[in-house]
């Protein structure tokens, strides 16, 4: 593609490089200029324009943005995405509904690494999107890319983008009580935050159930819960996998998978397993709306996207999240 100003007389069939300004409207960049607006430009004063001049071989922007897009995505209903209409050299990639974004993030690396003009954006892998949010945009930076760019560029994009979405149906909710016989109310704040947190993803929250923060108390209603995901809150947090919440979960006949994870908040998140059903125990911060180590796991849990100790202790880079107004003890102690 060559760039740069022609006399008018030249420029009809090329693409106009920068809008301009006429008497009787505008001319927007992007356009093919047309014999009629030559003469306006004519009739306005200019003898001559910036435009784009494709090369043999080139692929006009929408073009290939749109081709760009397909490659990305081969089978839209497949993978729960689907595709905005090329405008100036972009494509949107939506998703259909709640779900996480799943990227190849090595992939597109590829495709970025091919051309300076043909690029690729998304938001970060495994973020939770809901029904039409964007979870990648294509855009050829100039009015059109070589052909051979283009065809690298899809060959590197492989289907690199997809929608992850829920396979959990039902979860339960069980807190655990510290003092007092009597339970907390249904409007309890915990349940209340997890069950905004579920709703986003479409998964019934039963409960809440409530038991006194012992061992074999939460052991039986662990046990007797027949939901896919079991979500404990303990009314004393949960420090050391011996505490009351992780041996419950083996009282129960479970297993504690992993304790702990470098996100802050939610560092004493523990992710435990009975037969084919998740138990998370929840840390503090799941009683606040803000984003914590409870959505990074849960959403993961709920979408059914793999993930062991490896995975969580890799969570660091990125796991120093905002800190909460509640938070009982803050990261800077005052004074």
């Amino acid at each position: 593609m060559r760039f740069g100003p022609v006399p008018l007389a030249e420029a009809v069939g090329h693409v106009l490089a920068h809008s301009v300004r006429l008497p009787g409207g505008r001319l927007r960049k992007g356009k093919i200029l047309s014999q009629a607006d030559a003469a306006a430009l004519a009739a306005a004063g200019f003898t001559q324009v910036t435009v784009a001049r494709l090369d043999p071989g080139d692929i006009a922007e929408n073009d290939a943005a749109a081709a760009l897009a397909r490659a990305l995505v081969p089978d839209p209903g497949a993978v729960g995405l689907h595709a905005g209409a090329p405008f100036t050299g972009r494509v949107n990639l939506l998703a259909d509904g709640p779900g996480l974004a799943r990227i190849d993030a090595a992939a597109i690396d590829r495709v970025n690494h091919v051309h300076p003009m043909v690029t690729v954006a998304t938001v970060p892998r495994w973020q939770r999107m809901d029904a039409d949010g964007m979870v990648a945009t294509v855009k050829i930076i100039s009015y059109a890319v070589p052909g051979k760019a283009l065809e690298r560029a899809c060959e590197m994009a492989c289907g690199a983008l997809g929608l992850q979405r829920p396979v959990v149906t039902r979860a339960a909710f069980i807190e655990t009580l510290v003092s007092g016989p009597t339970p907390a109310a249904p409007g309890d704040k915990g349940y209340r935050m997890l069950q905004g947190r579920l709703d986003r993803l479409q998964v019934e929250l039963s409960g809440p159930a409530f038991v006194p923060h012992r061992v074999a108390p939460l052991a039986e209603a662990i046990r007797a819960s027949e939901a896919e995901l079991i979500l404990v809150l303990t009314g004393s947090a949960t420090s050391d996998p011996g505490d009351v919440a992780p041996e419950a979960v083996r009282r129960a006949g479970g297993e504690i998978i992993h304790f702990g994870m470098p996100v802050d908040p939610g560092n004493l998140l523990f992710l435990g397993q009975i037969g084919t059903r998740r138990v998370i125990g929840l840390p503090g911060s799941a009683r606040s709306p803000a984003v914590s180590g409870v959505d990074w796991i849960l959403e993961r849990v709920i979408c059914g996207v793999g993930i062991g100790p490896e995975d969580i202790m890799g969570m660091g880079v990125g796991g120093l999240l905002k800190e909460i107004p509640t938070r009982p003890q803050p990261r800077r102690p005052g004074g």
